[in-house]
């Protein structure tokens, strides 16, 4: 059985920055028994990062449409798993308030990492959180999920100005601040193919530049990938291969080749 102190050592043999910044995507169910069950983890991730930020997406892409417009900060549960939304109700955890890919994140900077999401028409615009993961040289731990599941990718894919990737019209979403307030978000959405599922096809180039790294957090395989590192390879690989992500066949062995000694 894992507990607390077990956690803790695995993320230091995983290397994460105490200081940093870290975004978790995570199945709770592929960490194993725990001693405390989902509470205890959370418990680990906040006392590793008491000196840094800690930040779990909050999404809610699956149910914030067109017919269900109004997001509320306070109460929209989210579409992620379970530590997702225990995280979001914790004390002094701090939600952003983009209605369809909000984060919820606790550490000294909170506030002005989360604050101005509503301000953006897209799910993960440069400006946004997705954008400030880029400043801030964050790391993004995948625990017992792949690169399917890293939405950041998304963002690369948007900053790159990939076509297709989302809707031409808006949808005129709200929401709702802790205090009452509500926002007017119109928002463009990602459109078509679920094209996160073609992440995958990566994996190997990523290991090989040193954009991630492959360890253990409980019994999961637990990924971690480097914002800044992770944006340089896929931009690089966008701009010669702007359909890179437009299919789900795997890269020939002379395309992984060349990006991996690049």
């Amino acid at each position: 059985m894992h507990t607390i102190n077990s956690l803790l050592d695995d993320l230091t043999n995983l290397s994460i920055d105490r200081k940093g910044t870290l975004l978790v995507h995570s199945s709770y169910k592929s960490i194993g028994e725990v001693d405390g069950k989902a509470d205890t983890v959370l418990d680990a991730f906040q006392e590793y990062m008491k000196d840094g930020l800690l930040v779990l997406p909050t999404h809610t892409w699956d149910s914030i449409n067109a017919s269900n417009p109004i997001f509320s900060v306070q109460d929209s549960p989210t579409c992620v798993g379970i530590l997702t939304e225990l995280f979001r109700k914790r004390k002094h955890v701090i939600r952003s308030a983009h209605p369809t890919h909000s984060v919820a994140a606790i550490g000294e900077d909170a506030i002005p990492f989360t604050s101005g999401d509503e301000n953006f028409d897209t799910p993960c615009a440069r400006g946004s959180v997705w954008g400030k993961l880029l400043d801030r040289n964050a790391q993004i731990m995948l625990v017992g999920v792949d690169l399917k599941r890293n939405t950041y990718i998304h963002g690369i894919e948007e900053w790159a100005d990939i076509p297709g990737r989302m809707t031409d019209s808006f949808e005129q979403l709200q929401s709702v601040l802790p205090d009452g307030t509500v926002i007017d978000v119109p928002s463009r959405r990602h459109s078509g193919l679920s094209w996160s599922e073609h992440f995958w096809k990566v994996d190997d180039i990523l290991l090989n530049r040193g954009a991630m790294s492959i360890g253990t957090f409980g019994d999961a395989e637990t990924r971690v990938c480097y914002a800044r590192k992770l944006n340089d390879v896929l931009m690089e690989m966008l701009h010669d291969l702007p359909d890179l992500f437009s299919n789900n066949e795997p890269l020939d062995n002379k395309t992984i080749e060349f990006y991996s000694n690049k």
